[in-house]
């Protein structure tokens, strides 16, 4: 089933033409990898789909994107963003304790019950592989964890408002490789209830992860197919250059 189903979209900032005639579907319970050099589109079109986008004032949009069968322009932002969360490349855990960090979101939507309250917070924190090594600490600050358990957290954080949809823009970006390894080991198994958009620059990574695998350049989507089709017989020269290390 189609979750995302994005037609002729184009992005301005200013007179700055950033996403040209982007036509895709993104598929319900799928990891969709997105990658591409440095100004090839990849974070302004992630952006796009929670609508993060909206905060910068000089930002236009032209197409049609539908979560579902609902333009998200014409959604609620706030539920949007609920439904569609998202996980940035720098942790960025809140100056509270382990524990409301992660209650945060859902105390903000109105859950008050205590006992509820820690139940979701101990499903999170088990769904981002970290409870077992927080679980006798949530009362800490969560600028006592390392990097790659604040990325966990992050990632617990968001899962706790039970979105449909987690975008992860970078995420391993700062992290060591086993850190790394189990942001990745908790994305496959997410996708089982969620469905994931990575924009990542390790393009193994893609490789790894993704299902499907979306090549953008200079603000084109260039290739949009099954990964072990992109990684072994892409259909155009400038997917398979860009695989290979010839540019980007």
């Amino acid at each position: 089933m189609v979750k995302f189903n994005i037609n002729n979209l184009d992005i301005w900032f200013g007179d700055l033409q950033v996403l040209k005639s982007v036509s895709m579907k993104i598929m319900r319970n799928e990891i969709l990898s997105v990658i591409g050099p440095a100004n090839s589109g990849k974070t302004t079109f992630i952006r796009m789909l929670n609508r993060m986008n909206d905060l910068q004032s000089n930002f236009k949009m032209t197409g049609s994107v539908k979560l579902e069968q609902e333009n998200i322009n014409k959604l609620d932002v706030e539920n949007l963003r609920k439904r569609v969360g998202m996980v940035f490349a720098l942790p960025l855990p809140l100056p509270l304790s382990i524990f409301d960090n992660v209650a945060y979101g859902v105390k903000m939507h109105g859950l008050k019950n205590k006992s509820a309250t820690s139940d979701v917070v101990e499903r999170s924190l088990k769904q981002a592989y970290l409870w077992d090594e927080v679980k006798d600490r949530l009362g800490e600050s969560a600028f006592k964890l390392s990097g790659g358990q604040q990325q966990r957290l992050c990632i617990a954080r968001t899962l706790a408002v039970e979105p449909e949809v987690i975008l992860f823009d970078e995420p391993c970006s700062g992290l060591d490789p086993i850190s790394t390894a189990k942001v990745e080991d908790a994305m496959l198994k997410l996708k089982v209830n969620y469905t994931i958009v990575l924009v990542t620059n390790n393009v193994k990574q893609a490789a790894r992860v993704g299902d499907r695998t979306a090549f953008f350049l200079s603000g084109e989507l260039i290739e949009l197919d099954n990964t072990d089709k992109i990684f072994t017989a892409p259909s155009d020269q400038r997917t398979d250059g860009y695989i290979r290390g010839k540019f980007g």
